[in-house]
């Protein structure tokens, strides 16, 4: 994406800007603390799409606390990833670079899809600060089956392809390619969603970030470090999601330690993409998580 050419038009323009941390250049939006010592939000949204996937809910949570939105290396508006930064551990030493850099401390962690793995990945690590994780339908176990043994593999051939993201683009810019592609989340999104997602994966440069996080994604090991786990995880989860199985959320209850606190929501009638169907009570419930994040301990 070419910011002098699409930033005019892209949402929360004037929130936008570009911060350099260890040699990744990332496209942040940034919504300031409305008051003295109020709570961070850190918002991570999922492979292909990028911060505008918050346009909605942002702003709503803005009012209560600070937010920061960023692309992920090679999406949106970020500079592609080098060296291992487009892994899920170089994703997360990026993030926390990144923060160092701007000085954000955020105490909870949101989370959408891949984002949501990323986040678990800096609690694991050690990020400071951090109370509480919230993991909007996270992608946080491999893929079973064949499916599973199959995709890393052909995610590294297509990446590895430079003819791969300019057919995947020319191919996307079929209105009814798109529909399709967004109908298989099991969401329903308007039309300035559907424009905007529309711009992204008609963008060769965008779609071969994604496809290079795909080609270096490993769940494995996160699966395996979950029992390590000690930061407070919020599993919410649409019902009519068709890209992580609901049921996923259940099976990473069970492979946390008994001394984490988790919590497993559901939300009626929405998919992949909750937090643009219906940012509003998206909302609400994150606000109230917040709220018992930074409750006084008893």
């Amino acid at each position: 994406m070419d910011w002098r050419r699409d930033g005019p038009s892209w949402p929360h323009h004037d929130r936008s800007r570009f911060v350099s941390a260890d040699g990744q250049r990332w496209f942040v939006q940034q919504w300031p603390a409305p008051t003295p010592g109020a709570p961070e939000l850190l918002l991570l949204h999922g492979t292909g799409a990028s911060s505008h996937s918050w346009r909605d809910l942002a702003p709503l949570l803005a009012q209560h606390a600070g937010v920061t939105a960023v692309d992920l290396p090679g999406h949106g508006f970020s500079a592609p990833a080098h060296g291992d930064g487009a892994t899920l551990p170089g994703m997360a030493c990026g993030l926390r670079a990144l923060l160092g850099a701007m000085g954000a401390a955020p105490s909870v962690l949101v989370g959408h899809s891949a984002g949501a793995a990323i986040a678990v990945r800096m609690a694991l690590d050690g990020v400071a600060g951090v109370r509480a994780i919230v993991s909007l339908n996270g992608a946080l176990l491999p893929l079973h089956g064949l499916a599973g043994r199959l995709f890393l593999p052909l995610a590294k051939l297509l990446a590895l392809n430079p003819v791969v993201p300019r057919l995947f683009a020319w191919r996307a810019a079929d209105p009814a390619a798109l529909k399709r592609l967004i109908e298989s989340t099991g969401s329903t999104l308007d039309a300035t969603g559907q424009a905007l997602y529309r711009r992204l994966v008609t963008d060769p440069a965008h779609v071969a970030g994604a496809l290079a996080m795909m080609a270096r994604w490993d769940l494995q090991a996160l699966q395996a470090a979950l029992p390590r786990l000690a930061t407070p995880l919020h599993l919410v989860v649409g019902e009519q999601d068709r890209t992580v199985p609901p049921s996923n959320s259940e099976r990473v209850q069970q492979l946390l330690p008994a001394t984490t606190t988790t919590r497993l929501r559901r939300l009626p009638g929405l998919g992949h993409l909750a937090h643009e169907e219906r940012p509003p009570a998206v909302a609400a419930l994150l606000l109230r998580l917040l709220q018992e994040a930074h409750a006084p301990a008893p």
